[in-house]
């Protein structure tokens, strides 16, 4: 397979937009989402002829290795690996020198220059569609980009805040920015639960509001299904969030949540949430839990959360 999922351009001017899935390689629903996606583009300009496309859409795998052997990661968390000062470090030195997830993150940044190098656009838009192990919700997680939150509210799923400060590494640190020579907006998309078929819908559904909102199509191309089904998945859940922590798992393999919690579900000071070997792990104030770890591989337990009221 190959890392590059797909291009679709009509050679017009716009932003570039980068769907990247299966940054985590259990997490399969981004992937079929752009394929999608792409089959949806040719069609609509077959039934269409006016059918009017702005700038270049590119999908692609974000961990190909992982993915392809259906586990998280190989040697680290790729989703924690993305440090420009790490890039420099490592761009130069030969492949056996550096980890798996390093590889895949040269080989990304490789293909996004090439791409760049090829048709210099003057915006880079970068959607990283995950999906969770435990059920409960859709969200947003954005940087503190004024583009970046607009875009995560047009997805009518909840936003969460502050997520950055509180991890390091991720796709959103290294992008957010101008590390590519050209300013860019990153923001991730959670679309569920890994195995939920529906997941795959919702990705589809925001890959398609993102490029209606950077201008990539006309607002009267994009059917209202995509956004009613980012509604009704989301319709109960608080609009704007700010994470206030987050519990790192200290014995790896031996860590195991409390079955039943879902993104979103309230939690109380002093409720015990899992056990980290033999460390009971009590919820340190009233909050709602977010990406409860119920899968292998990982060092996130789990995040917590408060609803922010936003000034009117």
């Amino acid at each position: 397979m190959n890392r590059v999922i797909g291009r679709y351009s009509q050679n017009t001017d716009g932003p570039l937009l980068v769907a990247i899935g299966a940054m985590h390689g259990n997490e399969p629903a981004g992937v079929e989402a752009i394929k999608t996606v792409f089959s949806m583009l040719e069609h609509e300009k077959k039934i269409k002829p006016n059918f009017e496309f702005k700038g270049t859409m590119i999908g692609l795998v974000g961990n190909l290795n992982a993915y392809q052997q259906k586990v998280r990661f190989i040697d680290k968390d790729l989703n924690r690996s993305w440090s420009y000062e790490t890039y420099q470090e490592i761009r130069d030195l030969p492949q056996d020198g550096i980890n798996a997830e390093q590889k895949e993150m040269l080989d990304i940044i490789d293909a996004l220059r090439a791409e760049i190098e090829k048709n210099p656009p003057k915006q880079i838009i970068v959607l990283d569609l995950h999906t969770t192990s435990a059920h409960g919700g859709i969200f947003s997680i954005t940087s503190e980009d004024p583009m970046s939150i607009r875009m995560a509210v047009e997805l009518h799923a909840p936003v969460i805040r502050g997520m950055l400060d509180n991890i390091s590494g991720s796709s959103i640190h290294f992008f957010d920015g101008e590390n590519m020579g050209i300013p860019t907006t990153a923001i991730a998309f959670e679309c569920g639960q890994h195995e939920d078929t529906e997941s795959v819908y919702r990705g589809i559904a925001a890959i398609i509001n993102c490029m209606r909102t950077i201008g990539c199509v006309n607002a009267h191309d994009v059917e209202n299904k995509h956004d009613e089904i980012l509604i009704n998945f989301s319709k109960h859940l608080p609009k704007v969030n700010r994470l206030i922590g987050k519990y790192s798992i200290k014995h790896p393999g031996q860590y195991e949540m409390l079955p039943g919690f879902k993104s979103f579900d309230r939690v109380t000071k002093g409720q015990l949430l899992a056990m980290d070997g033999d460390i009971p792990v009590h919820c340190p104030q009233d909050a709602m839990i977010l990406m409860p770890f119920y899968q292998k591989m990982g060092e996130d337990g789990f995040f917590l959360i408060i609803e922010q009221v936003m000034a009117p």
